[in-house]
Formats: C-alpha cells, sequence, structure tokens
C-alpha cells in the first residue's frame, strides 16, 4: 500500500510526481521525499546565488513533507544531495549536518551541471523509516 504526500500551500506540482509517498512495509512505513529545489510555491527560486538559504529552505520543506507524511527528520536513512557547486560544500554540509544530528544518514552529494529551475543551486531528496 501506498499514499500520495502533497502538503497544502505548497510548491505546485509539475508533473507525473508526488513531493512524497509513504510505502507500508509491514511493521514500519518507508518515506520517499522526491528532489526539493529551493522553489516557492509559485514556481520563483529562493535567494538565487545565496547556498546557505536555499539549503535552509530545501531542508524546511523536506520536515513539512515528512510531517505530512507522519515521520520526522530523524526518521532519515538515506540522503542525496546536488549542487552546481561543489565549493558551496562547507556551507551546504553545516545547514545539513544541523538537521541530521540525530540521525546520521548515508548520504551521497555530487555536483551537477544545473537543476530543473534557474537559480535553484541544490536539490535534496530523502528516504526515512518509520515504526508504525
Amino acid at each position: 500500500m501506498k499514499q500520495q504526500i502533497n502538503p497544502e500551500n505548497f510548491t505546485e506540482i509539475m508533473g507525473a510526481y508526488s513531493h512524497g509517498l509513504r510505502v507500508d512495509i509491514g511493521d514500519s512505513e518507508m518515506i520517499f521525499v522526491t528532489g526539493q529545489i529551493a522553489m516557492d510555491k509559485h514556481g520563483n527560486p529562493v535567494a538565487p546565488d545565496d547556498i546557505v538559504k536555499q539549503t535552509e529552505f530545501v531542508f524546511q520543506n523536506i520536515v513539512r513533507i515528512l510531517e505530512a507524511g507522519g515521520s520526522s527528520i530523524d526518521d532519515v536513512v538515506k540522503a542525496v544531495i546536488y549542487v552546481t557547486n561543489i565549493s558551496d560544500f562547507k556551507e551546504i554540509s553545516t545547514v545539513r549536518n544541523r538537521y541530521f544530528a540525530n540521525c546520521k544518514p548515508v548520504s551521497t552529494l555530487v555536483e551537477i551541471n544545473k537543476t530543473v529551475k534557474e537559480g535553484c543551486d541544490i536539490e535534496v531528496e530523502v528516504i526515512a523509516i518509520r515504526k508504525k
């Protein structure tokens, strides 16, 4: 069984996907969060050229999606982070480490050419698991 997670008053969905998906796996649930970029609900980039503010915005959105799915940031087991400038690693890592202080998920961070939205320089997707 699976359930879509699309919080109200959130970034408009631009295709055939959900912001999150909760999947029943017996005594637990997995919550998959689609890659989040720093884009407001009207489709505008948030804080272009400020990687710290963009990273904070992305992680706040991830928290909102997880909470809408009955989970929390502390349930995250895997994170994948895409950045357009690997030189921003230190600033991104500072924000990332604050959010993941308790869960310490396995993690990947890679540099990419660009995200789907000009002016958005980071994209983060996560997987969480929580007991029912």
